[in-house]
């Protein structure tokens, strides 16, 4: 597109003035317009229509990395991917699109500088390019750096990963502008990355590989070897998926960048090899889990070599055919799955296996639009070069392999330089002790039952620590109303007891004061006051007997409240014909009728 053309907001073009009528430090100026702007009112709403369902991708993440850890952490996991977006998110408007799409003076091949802090002015002719640009380019931003919370899960201090999350759009917004920015030098020597197998998924890999790395093993993770740890909750790992699944298809067809001209068909074959992709993938998964499993079908190997076969095509999603696509789906899903035991075996405890999902599966990705990619007619996405496959020589594959060694790279250091920085001001280790006892409960007081925190606790009694406040948190999954009212009824009925073994012993003293004495008048005389007097018991209901009372068995046997399991609320029932007496559920309500009744009977319980 030239250089001087501009879109207006209803799609016509229009020549702007040349660059000297502006300054060329303005902020947000429009004289030069990247290929990243180049957008009409259709693309434009295919481009906003992407950008949201990727931004889905994130609920993926956190359901997928929160089913891989322990439930004590799994609130911990959800609150880092809150924090990716809002910490990320922020900085990514601060500097960091400017790093990667920034139009400037400055710019050079390795750093874009302009446009920070990026708010166009209404008057300007891309004001809607620029904010449509900068969403799609924020979803991708975001999903980079969430990559990296679930291989630094359940032993990273959540203070140190605040200020890691916000600093980490660095580790990401310098190589995207090394891809796709108009300056970038790997995308002037020919580099093709559709949609990010090598500035999302191999720079959040290897940021994955150097925190995971750098913090150390989870603690006694390599106790009893290398196998996998049981997940907290496979459900909701695979529900993750689904969701991921969902997004991804919006993520490779969204990076055709609109649907005008040729754009939409591609966009339209790149969702079906996006899927193809999958197949493959989890087509070599189900081999291999059955294979090493003796039959049975792992969850972890499933689910993340359907994500390697997917982050595989995500560069080049619409320049390959079908049956390619099922190939470099099937060869990443092996990567990672050869890649997992072979990173425990090197004492790096990925608890989610992001290192080979985006890392080792990335690389692939990148690397196989040197081998499979096509010429697309119409399109300029690979500059008329084709794969080495199909007769494009060696030059494509060679500048594939160096965007990959150098985004590689940058991931790795970059993050170790970051995370060593922040740790000299905040310890990027949890405290042993806090770790046995999980960050939902030292990092958010919240706590969980039977998942063996009570235990923890009682271990860690005797050490000097400081667990006052975390004692006293309440366990989630309760309400505390609900428990005193139980509390009310567990004292009324243990009342209720009381008063009725009262009442049966001054019933045996009564019948041997009236030894002698005719006992039909005084029956005459009992029957006659039972009728006379309406029982109201602690129901609000009306009872004719002491059968009707539900806390009355028929032969004297005492009924008692008990709590089970701390929160497990039941009544003993009656053994006299198989009678089941029902919990009582109005403790001091409305009907507060009863304080009528007589409290000298066996079938009224009195509360105060």
């Amino acid at each position: 597109m030239a250089a001087n053309a501009t879109i207006l907001s209803n799609g016509s073009s229009s020549t702007t003035p040349s660059p000297g009528t502006f300054q060329s430090l303005a902020r947000n100026n429009s004289y030069i317009i990247p290929g990243v702007y180049d957008l009409n009112v259709e693309d434009t709403n295919w481009v906003l229509t992407s950008s949201f369902i990727i931004f889905t991708m994130q609920t993926g993440f956190g359901m997928l990395e929160s089913g891989c850890v322990s439930v004590k952490n799994e609130v911990n996991i959800m609150m880092k991917n809150i924090i990716d977006i809002v910490l990320g998110g922020f900085t990514y408007w601060l500097f960091g699109y400017a790093m990667s799409f920034g139009r400037g003076a400055l710019n050079n091949p390795f750093v874009a500088l302009g446009d920070f802090l990026i708010d166009p002015d209404v008057s300007d002719p891309l004001f809607g390019p620029i904010f449509a640009a900068f969403l799609f380019q924020l979803s991708f931003s975001t999903t980079a750096t969430t990559i990296v919370s679930g291989a630094m899960a359940e032993r990273c201090n959540f203070k140190a990963y605040c200020i890691f999350s916000f600093f980490n759009t660095i580790v990401y917004c310098i190589p995207a502008g090394w891809v796709w920015g108009e300056h970038g030098f790997l995308k002037n020597l020919g580099v093709v990355d559709i949609a990010g197998s090598g500035p999302v998924h191999l720079i959040g890999g290897a940021s994955a590989f150097a925190s995971a790395a750098i913090l150390g093993p989870r603690l006694g993770r390599y106790a009893k070897g290398t196998d996998p740890l049981p997940l907290g909750n496979p459900v909701n790992a695979c529900m993750g998926l689904f969701v991921l699944w969902w997004g991804w298809l919006a993520f490779n067809s969204g990076s055709t960048y609109g649907v005008s001209g040729a754009k939409w068909a591609y966009a339209a074959r790149a969702a079906v090899m996006t899927m193809m992709g999958s197949f493959g993938g989890g087509s070599f998964s189900i081999i291999y889990s059955m294979y090493n499993n003796d039959g049975r079908m792992d969850v972890v190997d499933l689910i993340n070599g359907i994500l390697a076969s997917l982050v595989s095509v995500t560069a080049g999603c619409y320049l390959y055919h079908a049956w390619e696509a099922i190939v470099i789906g099937a060869i990443g899903s092996a990567l990672c799955c050869f890649g997992m035991p072979l990173f425990d075996r090197m004492g790096v405890d990925d608890p989610v296996g992001a290192s080979s999902v985006h890392g080792v599966a990335g690389i692939w990705g990148v690397l196989a639009v040197g081998l499979f990619a096509d010429n697309p007619l119409r399109m300029d996405t690979t500059s008329g070069r084709s794969g080495l496959f199909k007769g494009g020589g060696w030059y494509m594959l060679g500048v594939q392999s160096l965007s990959a060694l150098c985004l590689a790279c940058w991931g790795v250091c970059v993050t170790f330089l970051l995370l060593w920085l922040i740790n000299k001001i905040v310890p990027i280790r949890m405290d042993p002790n806090e770790e046995l006892l999980g960050a939902d409960l030292m990092e958010h007081r919240i706590r969980h039952t039977q998942i063996g925190i009570s235990r923890a606790l009682s271990a860690l009694a005797p050490i000097q620590l400081d667990l006052g406040d975390v004692i006293d948190a309440p366990p989630i999954g309760r309400n505390p109303g609900h428990e005193r009212c139980v509390d009310e009824i567990e004292a009324a009925s243990h009342k209720l007891h009381q008063w009725r073994t009262a009442m049966d012993q001054f019933s045996k003293k009564e019948k041997a004061d009236s030894k002698g004495l005719s006992r039909k008048p005084m029956e005459t005389a009992r029957t006659q006051t039972q009728e006379t007097r309406r029982r109201v018991n602690m129901f609000g209901k009306p009872m004719a007997n002491g059968a009707d009372n539900a806390g009355y068995d028929g032969d004297g046997a005492p009924v008692t409240v008990s709590i089970l399991g701390g929160s497990d609320f039941r009544l003993k029932t009656s053994k006299k014909e198989g009678k089941e007496v029902y919990p009582m559920t109005n403790v001091g309500g409305d009907q507060g009728s009863s304080r009528g009744a007589d409290r000298n009977d066996r079938n009224f319980a009195w509360i105060d």
